[in-house]
């Protein structure tokens, strides 16, 4: 496609250069240059890609989208946000590809993935291919992909986006997280519905304040690029944003007003019960994902598939058969005479809504496990600490991710919310606090670790990773225990 041709609609001051030169790819990192690529200068927290344009021109970059004239015999298209440009650039350069994909896009602090997991789940039920975009794993024509941050960059996206549709997909069930919205991230794609699940505290070292958090979230509805919309109404912003908008509403609670409701909820360790009432159904679900906030997450996808054609009887019939989301209220079962679950929970809101859940299906103490991560929202760690002392019977601060932080200090951050009367110790070493739960556990008890779920490494200063898989850990120290009492060596 000829570079004018291409920033057709995008917000491009002037063109200094060939505008007719061919272009036959996009980048915003200089190593991902090929002969003919567009190389968007794109200025980050940590660099700047004016910076890196002479390598991209050297890697044979055809042209450059730029902020600033460059000394460079390239092309160059002036805008005034490089970063924002890439959103209108790729959609076209990828033929809008979700002009004939029906996206699903999932928004919310909390149970984004599981509630993609579980729209995508239902749309493959009825024989629609379903593309996965989210924070556990990329999905494209069937083919699972690993992710490195929940809502790619636009070129990357509409360019997964393109992909799908050539795999054969005909739909895509996507969380949207709050940074891809507040940087642009998202602009250009069509949404066939947007979902709102729930606001609370998390992401304020990017946002500042929960106002401009949620200000973000709000823009996935107001910007015109959603044909229908879902809405919490439990949830406070939830309700606020539905007085603000067209849209269907859900209501874990079962508030009246709603168009889907959950009645009679009960769950066990097996999974979740309730009765949905909707515009178009009444009827009885059944489904093995446990917890109050499943069934949230449950009526979310209900509303959701609604919206996209799917009868509500329907739904509710695949939802029975529905997987477990990996680190997602996860069990780890060995043969110990007590339970281990493994979660993602990893805000305020979460982690209570977590233990309260695992709670109500222990018999003997609930003993948890977990820290917070480094170079992120500081304000919740003493939050977090204080939810988890409150709510469990035994609790072990430990290292979560520690980044460019130490561990010690994120540590005693998390302390300075948990009150003096409790059962509460600080074991650094992530492993041992892990082995340390598993050892105090008895017949009866519940072990809660939470913070990482899926995730299979730790990361330490530098962009420094060492495999760790909470799941895999808590497995290979239930070995060790089992052989200790057996006497014989664990085949770990």
């Amino acid at each position: 496609m000829k570079l004018r041709e291409l920033l057709a609609g995008a917000e491009v001051a002037d063109i200094a250069g060939d505008g007719e030169v061919e272009i036959t790819g996009l980048a915003y990192d200089s190593r991902g240059v090929e002969r003919g690529t567009l190389f968007f200068c794109v200025r980050g927290e940590r660099s700047d890609g004016h910076d890196f344009a002479p390598r991209a021109v050297e890697r044979g970059a055809a042209a450059l989208v730029v902020e600033r004239p460059l000394d460079l015999d390239v092309p160059q298209a002036r805008v005034a946000d490089a970063r924002a440009a890439m959103a209108p650039i790729a959609t076209r350069f990828f033929g809008d590809p979700t002009g004939s994909l029906r996206v699903a896009g999932v928004t919310g602090t909390n149970g984004k993935t599981t509630t993609a997991f579980l729209i995508r789940h239902v749309l493959e039920s009825r024989g629609i291919r379903t593309g996965l975009l989210g924070t556990v794993k990329r999905v494209v024509g069937g083919v699972e992909e690993d992710v490195e941050r929940t809502t790619p960059e636009a070129i990357d996206l509409q360019g997964t986006f393109r992909r799908m549709l050539d795999a054969g997909d005909a739909a895509c069930a996507m969380e949207v997280s709050s940074h891809a919205l507040a940087l642009e991230r998202t602009a250009g794609v069509r949404l066939a519905v947007a979902v709102f699940t729930n606001l609370s505290q998390d992401h304020l070292d990017f946002h500042g304040d929960m106002a401009d958090y949620f200000a973000a979230k709000r823009l996935l509805f107001t910007s015109g690029q959603a044909e229908g919309a879902l809405v919490n109404i439990d949830d406070a912003y939830g309700a606020r944003l539905a007085g603000e908008i067209e849209c269907l509403t859900f209501s874990p609670s079962g508030a009246e007003d709603a168009d889907f409701r959950a009645l009679d909820v009960s769950f066990d360790f097996s999974g979740s019960r309730f009765r949905c009432v909707a515009p178009d159904a009444e009827l009885d679900i059944r489904m093995p994902l446990p917890g109050h906030f499943n069934v949230e997450n449950a009526l979310a996808a209900l509303g959701a598939c609604h919206l996209l054609g799917v009868p509500t009887d329907a739904a509710g019939a695949a939802l029975a058969k529905a997987r477990r989301v990996p680190g997602r209220f996860e069990p780890v079962d060995e043969g110990q005479p007590f339970a281990v679950l493994v979660d993602y929970a990893h805000t305020p809101d979460s982690l209570e809504n977590l233990l309260r859940a695992a709670r109500r299906l222990t018999e003997g103490r609930l003993i948890t496990v977990f820290g917070c991560g480094g170079d992120r929202d500081r304000e919740k760690r003493p939050l977090m600490g204080g939810i988890a002392a409150r709510l469990s019977d035994s609790c072990i601060v430990t290292s979560d991710n520690p980044r460019s932080e130490q561990p010690a200090a994120i540590i005693a951050e998390i302390l300075a919310g948990v009150p003096d009367v409790g059962d509460v110790e600080v074991e650094v070493e992530r492993r041992a606090a892990i082995a340390t739960a598993l050892a105090a556990a008895g017949p009866g008890d519940t072990v809660v670790i939470a913070g990482k779920g899926h995730e299979q490494g730790q990361e330490f200063a530098q962009g420094r990773k060492i495999p760790f898989d909470d799941r895999q850990v808590a497995r290979e120290v239930l070995a060790q225990m089992a052989s200790a009492r057996s006497g014989k060596r664990p085949d770990v």
